[in-house]
């Protein structure tokens, strides 16, 4: 099916063109367009019609994974493949790696960015848990000047954030920390296939977790509960994990769609609640298997 609506398209060589595109009034709207593998599919559809599209993939300030500041910084244009392949990822944020690898097909990982993924805002984005537990702080860009946006209040509901119409997200900053990880996928089958549901989980030195779930919301959601019940502890035993997963069903409100029922994910968080957390405890420790696995198939285990 072909783009059945027309419109303006632009490519601006600098940031602050891009914003006076954005801002600037069209029919319907305008948008950004980096990867497009979420964009172009709704203007396919026409869940979207954007009057004008502003094509932002050339802009340098949008690219580049860095240390600045004392955190990691990624911008919005990198791909999906290029945090798989960085050694900072791997060595600061290595969980992000490991929701990277299961987005789509190795063709969607080459074109769609992180930064596209998050303003999508999908119930099911596999970036949005991990950034969540990451506590990462979205840098937006408008005409008036820049802002900072925790990630805890980014998510809107589906496909609506906070950022204001006529604003360009930047990148993502992650605090360093020593910590481990474990970031899990429930699909239909293997290969490329949106979440049923998925859960993040992130643990520091101190024994201070934090929890995140994906698809099981109108939004993906941080886990509060089971952070508290987690606090402190770095070697969750099995009685632990049981009332764990039992929280953890408690914290998410699945609907029933194409993909699954609202019960099966409901009962599959307290699953994939308990794997993520025995993992990223055993990475803690210094065991475990390396990052880029999906705890939730069979040889994972």
């Amino acid at each position: 099916m072909s783009i059945a609506h027309e419109f303006e398209y632009a490519k601006p060589a600098r940031l602050k063109e891009a914003l006076a595109l954005l801002a600037r009034p069209a029919p319907r709207g305008a948008a950004a367009l980096a990867g497009g593998t979420d964009l172009v599919a709704w203007l396919r559809d026409g869940a979207v019609s954007p009057g004008r599209l502003v094509d932002v993939k050339g802009l340098a300030e949008l690219r580049g994974i860095r240390l600045a500041g004392g955190k990691l910084w990624i911008g919005s244009n990198a791909t999906f493949a290029e945090i798989i392949d960085s050694p900072l990822v791997q060595k600061h944020a290595p969980a992000l790696v490991e929701s990277s690898g299961l987005v789509a097909s190795v063709g969607v990982r080459n074109r769609a960015t992180i930064g596209g993924n998050v303003c999508s805002a999908v119930p099911c984005c596999d970036s949005g848990p991990t950034l969540l537990v990451h506590e990462a702080i979205v840098h937006v860009a408008t005409p008036r000047g820049t802002k900072r946006i925790p990630m805890k209040k980014w998510f809107l509901g589906p496909r609506r954030t906070a950022l204001a119409k006529g604003g360009l997200v930047l990148g993502f900053s992650l605090p360093l920390a020593k910590h481990a990880g474990a970031f899990a996928k429930l699909k239909r089958y293997r290969g490329e296939d949106l979440a049923q549901a998925s859960v993040g989980v992130r643990v520091d030195a101190q024994g201070v977790w934090r929890v995140a779930y994906g698809s099981v919301a109108p939004t993906p959601i941080r886990g509060p509960k089971v952070e508290r019940l987690l606090k402190g502890v770095k070697k969750p035993d099995a009685a632990l994990l049981k009332k764990a997963a039992a929280l953890a069903e408690t914290e998410v409100a699945p609907i029933t769609d194409i993909r699954s029922s609202d019960v099966y994910r409901r009962l599959m968080v307290g699953v994939m609640l308990k794997r993520a957390v025995k993992l990223a405890a055993a990475r803690l420790a210094g065991r475990g298997p390396a990052y880029g696995i999906n705890v939730m198939e069979e040889d994972a285990q």
